[in-house]
Parts: C-alpha cells; sequence; structure tokens
C-alpha cells in the first residue's frame, strides 16, 4: 500500500474528485480526515470508509476560516496522532464574465480556491515540520492555462492555485515538504452536474460535448484523479515538487 501509516487531511471530500480521493487514499492504507462543509456527505463519506474497513472521520470545515480551519488540523492530531499529508481540494465554482461578477463572488472564489488553501497549509505545517516533512497536493485544473469564454472568476483562482503551488514548493523545499498540484479536465461530478443546470443544457448532450475535446471523446472519473494525486502524495513521486500533473484526456495539448 502507497500510504501505508499515513495521516492525511482532504479538504471538500464529501463528494465527487473529493470523495474518490478520500476513498483511495484508505484503500491505500492512509488514515484520512474528511475536511468538508456539508455535514451529512461528510459523515456519508467517512462511514463508508470505516465501514470498507478503512479509518477516516469528518470534521466540519470551512476552509476560508482560519479559526475552523485550526479546529479541524488540532482534530486531526488529537483523533489520529499526526499529519503526514493535505490535500487541498474544496473550490467554489463561481462563474460569468466579468461585469457579471460581484465583489462577493470574487471573495467566495478566492477565499475558498486560495486564501482556504494557504490556511489549511499555514495550519499543517508546525506538524509537518515537526515529522521532517510530508507531501501536499493541490488540485488546480486545466483552467489554471488555458482561457474559457464566462469562466473569469474560476479561471483566475486556479491560475493562482498553480502559481501557489510553485511558490510552497519553492518555501517549503528545505523542510523536505514536497509540494505538486493535479491539473484535471472535464470530469463528470455533482458540480459539473450543478453547473450544466445553471446553463440550461440537456445533461447527456452537454456530457458528449465537455468530452469532445478530450482525444479519448470522454470526461474523466473521480477515479483517474485520485490515482494521481495518489501518486504526488506518495513516495512514488519522491523526486517531484514543484509540479502539476495534467489529466485531461490530452484535451489541452494543442
Amino acid at each position: 500500500m502507497l500510504l501505508e501509516n499515513k495521516v492525511a487531511i482532504v479538504t471538500g471530500s464529501g463528494n465527487g474528485i473529493g470523495r474518490a480521493i478520500a476513498e483511495r487514499f484508505a484503500r491505500e492504507g492512509a488514515s484520512v480526515t474528511i475536511a468538508e462543509f456539508e455535514e451529512s456527505a461528510g459523515n456519508e463519506v467517512a462511514d463508508a470508509i470505516n465501514a470498507s474497513g478503512g479509518k477516516a472521520f469528518f470534521h466540519k470545515t470551512d476552509t476560508s476560516d482560519s479559526d475552523s480551519v485550526r479546529e479541524t488540523v488540532a482534530a486531526t492530531i488529537a483523533h489520529f496522532g499526526t499529519v503526514n499529508t493535505l490535500v487541498n481540494n474544496a473550490a467554489a465554482f463561481v462563474f460569468g464574465k466579468v461585469e457579471d461578477v460581484t465583489p462577493a463572488d470574487w471573495q467566495r472564489v478566492f477565499g475558498v480556491n486560495v486564501i482556504g488553501y494557504a490556511n489549511m497549509v499555514r495550519e499543517c505545517l508546525p506538524e509537518l515540520r515537526k515529522n521532517g516533512g510530508g507531501t501536499i497536493v493541490n488540485l488546480a485544473s486545466v483552467s489554471s492555462y488555458i482561457a474559457q469564454p464566462s469562466f473569469i472568476p474560476y479561471n483566475s483562482s486556479k491560475g493562482a492555485v498553480a502559481q501557489l503551488t510553485r511558490c510552497l514548493a519553492m518555501d517549503l523545499a528545505s523542510d523536505n515538504i514536497r509540494v505538486n498540484g493535479v491539473c484535471p479536465g472535464s470530469i463528470r461530478t455533482r458540480a459539473t452536474d450543478r453547473h450544466i443546470a445553471s446553463l440550461g443544457l440537456d445533461p447527456e448532450k452537454a456530457y458528449a460535448d465537455f468530452g469532445k475535446d478530450s482525444l479519448l471523446k470522454r470526461m474523466g472519473k473521480p477515479e483517474e484523479i485520485a490515482a494521481g494525486v495518489v501518486f504526488l502524495a506518495s513516495e512514488e513521486s519522491s523526486f517531484m515538487t514543484g509540479a502539476h500533473i495534467v489529466i485531461d484526456g490530452g484535451a489541452t495539448i494543442d
């Protein structure tokens, strides 16, 4: 098992990609804190992992709130004894053209997608340093690198995540803390379903359209992203830091 005896915090792990990551981590031997804002979803994931023989517990977390983040990290250490790995996955999905986006929208998308990541890193750092190192994996996006119509707030935040990852890798290398990112393409999740509904699109047609730019002609699965995150969190990637793995079926190669 790639993460045997490790303790991980996975934010936004109540559904979608975050849930797939938490479940895969547990199968790889990690004890997992389900750091999720939605209580019912977070408890469901923790219960499912424990029922299947893994180790997990839920702690309600608002990553944009420093006090909430501090409580989650403290609860993890109290429950599992330490923290070895942080996966920043929680995200706010805010879309629109610049004239449509309110100051509150900007505060929300950056509060969760960028400041929330930084909050989690800051609070985990003392324990990671005490352990002599660890791993951090940030969920960026292909939206970190490409422009998309009416995606200004989301893409801006994900571009910041990519740069945050590089800067953290540089600053934390001397602490033996590796920081890398994963950039998913079109993945079928609850957030995707909500976006489709907000646009008033036919779901099946939208799934086909969203996957057509992939060389593999389909959308990805959350489990396929989780595999990349496990790799970056494990010693299999021991000589990688400041890097981003793009998992998009080849959609952005040209």
